[in-house]
């Protein structure tokens, strides 16, 4: 899978040395985003529903179209029936790290963007109450996004895209060892300033 993810990475780089060269001599961003998600298999057995996230981000441009972004990420999605009880919420929330690749779609304001990071994250179990039953702990894994970002003026623009997050943790849940693999697809718009 990773091979396969560096693969699509590598070709869209080859694949986009001929777009023309972007004109901002803004190297910083800040951006906020959030959108609806969706699992793309079970966690543990359970099913899981359709959930909501958020990232808050800051972004660095090194060279003309390749940047770091990290900060922060949240991401909810609950279950009507599962291992441990109904009506619960898993609940993603951590750091990202990564690089972005962003080019302009010829003279227009529209440019398109390809993220691949890292993620040092945990999954928090909550009871109907909102209590947490269970953490997971932090550990490592993986992020890849693609859109288009708009270029509103005046240093602004609205992004849009989707996002693909993986992340597996073992925890003890009630004395026994669970498995929580946890992969989703979110449909991101967002907000960003440069500076």
């Amino acid at each position: 899978m990773k091979s396969k993810v560096f693969s699509i990475v590598g070709m869209v780089l080859l694949l986009s040395s001929g777009v023309i060269a972007q004109n901002s001599d803004k190297k910083f961003g800040f951006e906020i985003n959030g959108g609806a998600s969706l699992a793309i298999k079970e966690l543990s057995n359970t099913s899981l529903n359709v959930g909501i996230g958020s990232e808050l981000l800051f972004h660095y441009r090194f060279m003309d179209h390749l940047g770091v972004y990290g900060g922060w990420g949240w991401n909810q999605l609950s279950a009507d029936k599962s291992f441990a009880g109904n009506k619960v919420c898993f609940e993603e929330t951590g750091y990202i790290l990564g690089l972005q690749l962003m080019y302009p779609i010829y003279d227009s304001r529209f440019s398109y963007y390809v993220r691949c990071g890292g993620l040092y994250n945990h999954i928090e179990t909550e009871n109907a109450a909102g209590n947490v039953i269970n953490n997971t702990g932090h550990g490592l894994g993986f992020q890849i996004a693609t859109g288009l970002n708009y270029y509103l003026g005046k240093n602004w623009s609205l992004t849009g895209g989707l996002k693909y997050n993986s992340l597996n943790r073992d925890t003890n849940f009630e004395g026994t060892t669970k498995n929580f693999d946890l992969q989703y697809l979110s449909f991101r718009i967002g907000v960003v300033k440069q500076f």
